[in-house]
């Protein structure tokens, strides 16, 4: 999918990554934006740097996804790409139990990382079914694909974002519907908030160089795009021999266990 000229929405877009895609999709040529976050003041600073509209948007709220949609369709006639970007990421309480994240954690996790996609599948099929054309980016992250250390409820909402989108993909392609799945590891933007954990190991990008690698993934309409490229070789592995890969990241684990007591003192 070439952006120039094309309507484009984006959740998630007061700062980091989503603020990025949407300058980006800018500098590209998008005829329309819309961008829409939690944070009023700094979506409504993105809608301005790229003369488009910015819009309080409460991602758990399927009424607040419609709003975007509608906006986009009322200002610039349609959604040609509907960025589901806005994540949010959350530690374990007690990184010794899996299951200790409260029910509120996993409720804001699940309302975030997958039905927020599914509220814009929803609310975006139909239209773009009719006209037999239309694309998703659903932002996720390599922790859907792998895993991550030290928060159940990341991991476990990730990898059911996945599941979505290769479902998304596969029920519309025949009707000229394109997806596609970011999957980056660490990137600086507020929710690594300076963590230094396992998911840093192949280092930390920008917002631009993950929006970069969107346009070049979009481009060549890949499903699943990878901003560092050694996650192909991880997931490899981990299909590969899953005992194998178990043992090793509960190695990675206690390595990471051990350097945060180091830091404690």
């Amino acid at each position: 999918m070439d952006v120039k000229g094309k309507v484009v929405v984006v959740t998630g877009a007061a700062s980091g990554i989503g603020k990025a895609l949407a300058e980006r999709f800018h500098r590209e040529g998008a005829r329309g934006i819309v961008v829409g976050d939690l944070n009023e003041a700094g979506v409504k600073a993105t809608a301005a740097s790229v003369g488009g509209v910015g819009l309080k948007t409460d991602v758990t709220k399927e009424a607040d996804v419609a709003a975007l949609a509608d906006a986009a369709t009322r200002e610039f006639g349609q959604v040609d790409l509907f960025c589901s970007n806005a994540g949010v990421g959350g530690a374990d309480p007690d990184p010794d139990n899996a299951g200790a994240a409260p029910d509120s954690m996993w409720a804001l996790g699940w309302g975030v990382n997958l039905m927020a996609h599914v509220y814009a599948a929803r609310v975006c099929l139909p239209a773009m079914i009719a006209r037999g054309d239309g694309y998703f980016l659903n932002t996720v992250s390599a922790a859907g694909l792998l895993s991550q250390i030290g928060s159940a409820v990341y991991s476990t909402t990730k990898h059911a974002a996945i599941g979505f989108g290769e479902h998304l993909a596969i029920a519309h392609k025949h009707q000229g519907i394109g997806v596609s799945l970011l999957c980056p590891q660490a990137v600086d933007t507020p929710m690594l908030g300076g963590a230094r954990g396992s998911q840093n190991v192949d280092g930390v990008l920008s917002p631009e160089d993950v929006a970069g690698a969107v346009v070049e993934g979009l481009a060549a309409e890949h499903f699943i795009i990878l901003p560092h490229p050694q996650v192909l070789t991880y997931m490899q592995r981990k299909t590969g021999d899953y005992d194998r890969w178990i043992k090793g990241m509960a190695r990675l684990r206690d390595q990471v266990r051990e350097g945060e007591r180091g830091q404690r003192g």
